[in-house]
C-alpha cells in the first residue's frame, strides 16, 4: 500500500486512473449483486435499486431502465442545488451501474432463499459501495437526494438517508409482505457494517492512555522495547487538582499484549484506559 501510495503521489494521473477503476470495479460489483441476490429475492434494501426492485414486481419495468431515470436526474439535481463537488466519477458511477445490472439482467440467482439473499447481498452492495467511495466518489442515486433534503430542510444527513431508505422499505413491505421488509433492513445493516470494514480495513489498533507516577521510565519502555511513539497530554486529577500528565500510545493489535506486560511490570498501580483505534494513518501505520 505504501508503494501504491507513493507511486500516486508521484504520478497524480495514476491515482486520478485508479479512482476511475475503483468506481467501475465497485459499480460492477453492485449490479451484478443486485441481479443475482436482491432482485430475485425481492430484497429492497433501500435507494434507487430497492425502488427498481419494486416497479420490477409491480409493474414490469426493466430495473437498469429505472435507476437510468432515477440516478442521471438526481445527478442533474445535485450539480445544481449543491455544486459540481461531485465531479466526472460519480457521474460515471451513476451510470455504468445500471448498465451492469443490465448487462447481467440474464444471469440465474445465486441463491432463492430470501434471507442468503439479504445478507449476502448486503455484502456485496456493502463491497461495492466502499471500493467507489475509495475511489472518492458514489454511485449518486438517493444519497444525492438526502443531501438536497440536507441543505434545505436543516434535518441531518443520517435522518435524511435514514428517512428515503425507510420509505423504500416501507414500500416493500407493502407491495411484497412483512418478512421481506424484514430481509431489506437485514440487508441494508450488512451494508452499512460491510462498508465499514472496506473503508478502515481488516486491521484494528489499540490507544491506551496511561496514567502512571513512572511516566519517565514507562515512556522509555514504550520507545525502546516496543519502539512506538507516545505523546504526553497535560492533565490535572479531578480531586487532588494536581497536574498529573497521561501518556497516549497506539500500538497494533499484535504489541498489545507487550504493552500491557510493560505497564504492569514498570508500575503495577498504573490506571490504563484502552480503546479500539479503527484506522489509523501516520508513520509506522497506514499512510494516509
Amino acid at each position: 500500500m505504501n508503494i501504491l501510495s507513493n507511486l500516486t503521489q508521484s504520478y497524480p494521473k495514476m491515482r486520478i486512473a485508479i479512482d476511475y477503476l475503483l468506481v467501475l470495479i465497485g459499480a460492477a460489483i453492485i449490479g451484478l449483486t443486485f441481479n443475482v441476490f436482491l432482485l430475485p429475492n425481492q430484497v429492497a434494501s433501500g435507494g434507487v435499486s430497492g425502488i427498481s426492485t419494486i416497479t420490477k414486481t409491480v409493474l414490469g419495468w426493466e430495473p437498469a431502465y429505472v435507476q437510468w431515470a432515477f440516478n442521471i436526474p438526481l445527478f442533474i439535481a445535485g450539480v445544481l442545488f449543491l455544486g459540481k463537488q461531485f465531479g466526472v466519477k460519480t457521474l460515471a458511477g451513476t451510470i455504468f451501474l445500471p448498465f451492469i445490472v443490465f448487462l447481467t439482467k440474464n444471469l440465474e440467482p445465486w441463491t432463492n432463499d430470501a434471507l442468503l439473499g439479504a445478507l449476502f447481498g448486503g455484502i456485496g452492495v456493502g463491497l461495492g459501495l466502499g471500493i467507489v467511495f475509495r475511489g472518492r466518489a458514489s454511485t449518486g442515486g438517493t444519497d444525492l437526494a438526502a443531501q438536497i433534503i440536507n441543505k434545505y430542510t436543516g434535518f441531518s444527513l443520517g435522518r435524511c438517508v435514514v428517512m428515503i431508505d425507510g420509505l423504500i422499505v416501507l414500500a416493500a413491505a407493502i407491495v411484497f409482505d412483512i418478512e421481506k421488509g424484514l430481509y431489506a433492513l437485514i440487508a441494508l445493516y450488512v451494508t452499512s457494517k460491510t462498508i465499514d470494514l472496506i473503508q478502515v480495513g481488516f486491521g484494528r489498533s489499540k490507544m491506551a492512555m496511561i496514567i502512571t507516577d513512572k511516566q519517565e521510565e514507562v515512556r522509555a519502555g514504550i520507545l525502546n522495547k516496543i519502539d512506538r511513539g507516545v505523546t504526553k497530554l497535560s492533565a490535572y486529577g479531578g480531586f487532588t487538582d494536581h497536574e498529573r500528565p497521561v501518556l497516549m500510545c497506539v500500538v497494533d493489535q499484535s504489541e498489545f499484549t507487550k504493552l500491557k506486560q510493560l505497564v504492569k511490570a514498570l508500575d503495577p498501580t498504573a490506571f490504563v484506559v484502552v480503546m479500539d483505534a479503527a484506522e489509523v494513518l501516520g508513520e509506522g501505520f497506514k499512510r494516509a
